[in-house]
């Protein structure tokens, strides 16, 4: 992968590079994947562009885009420690790592590892390690924010069958107190839903518990895939999320998470996304533009041996 040293919103960073794709990664702040575009298609950078004009939250904390790395449940604190200072950088032959340094108040850290696995794919290994004298009970969150303007797709498991002795469930879909099922942005099929982000006006969230791994976002004929593997008999946080998305209008989250743990001091946690682009598939709005995007999903994770 090649590597080149850039400037974003006046922090550090460094441009990845194979011949099919191109990815932006903050050094000087974060870490955050900036940018994720395709060579070959039109669409440019499919991750969302805050700025450096952003806003910042009293923490200090800013979004800026992008994917980033989080501890999970949720916390109208713990979760917004600011991550405003150089990285340690650590340069791979197939990408980089990087390691921010402890959160003071929370004693973790974060940290990611994004490798290329030949042409068209990405592994970004996402790591959270207790530097602090406590146990600390918690999940590798990772998030991936999207331009707006696309298609979110969250395909669901095999549907099973009542005569043949299917009694059970499967998954469950788990709503945020401000999520409304009967809006528009929610587009509800046999084997998947879609997210039509245009159609949000205010916040909506929905995760799952158990679905094939992956989920995908389309813009602008190229589609964006991710897959993290689920861990069979692990809890998960949020009510058992494995999966979570999140619209507001204004741009699209897919959201994976690792199981939940305890983690002792001196004690590290890891979850691993694979990434891809597909340019030229059709928008995946319909059954058969679906079945077209699962097909493609199925090889590309079939090389992948995951």
């Amino acid at each position: 992968m090649k590597h080149s040293k850039i400037e974003i919103d006046g922090a550090d960073g460094l441009r990845l590079e194979t011949g099919a794709f191109a990815l932006e990664v903050t050094t000087g702040v974060g870490p955050r994947i900036t940018s994720f575009r395709s060579k070959k298609g039109k669409a440019g950078n499919l991750f969302l562009e805050m700025g450096a004009d952003e806003p910042v939250f009293p923490s200090g904390f800013k979004l800026r885009g992008g994917h980033r790395l989080w501890h999970a449940p949720e916390h109208g604190v713990r979760t917004y420690q600011p991550d405003n200072d150089a990285l340690a950088v650590k340069p791979l032959k197939a990408g980089v790592a990087l390691a921010q340094p402890v959160e003071p108040l929370t004693g973790l850290q974060k940290a990611i590892k994004i490798e290329a696995r030949g042409e068209r794919t990405v592994r970004v290994t996402h790591a959270l390690t207790n530097h602090g004298l406590w146990p600390v009970e918690t999940a590798c969150w990772a998030l991936t924010m999207f331009r707006a303007g696309g298609y979110g797709v969250v395909p669901l498991l095999p549907k099973g069958d009542h005569a043949k002795g299917d009694f059970l469930p499967t998954y469950s879909l788990v709503p945020w107190s401000y999520t409304d099922l009967s809006e528009d942005v929610w587009d509800l099929h046999r084997d998947y839903f879609g997210v039509d982000v245009a159609a949000a006006d205010r916040p909506h969230k929905l995760g799952l518990t158990n679905y094939p791994g992956w989920s995908a976002y389309f813009y602008e004929g190229t589609t964006f895939v991710k897959h993290a593997a689920l861990v069979a008999g692990a809890v998960y946080p949020d009510n058992g999320c494995a999966f979570e998305t999140f619209t507001n209008g204004k741009m699209c989250e897919l959201e994976t998470l690792g199981p939940l743990v305890r983690l002792a001091p001196g004690e590290s946690i890891q979850h691993v996304e694979h990434w891809t682009l597909f340019d030229g598939l059709k928008e995946p709005a319909t059954d058969g533009a679906f079945a077209a995007l699962r097909d493609e999903v199925a090889e590309w994770l079939a090389g992948l041996k995951v």
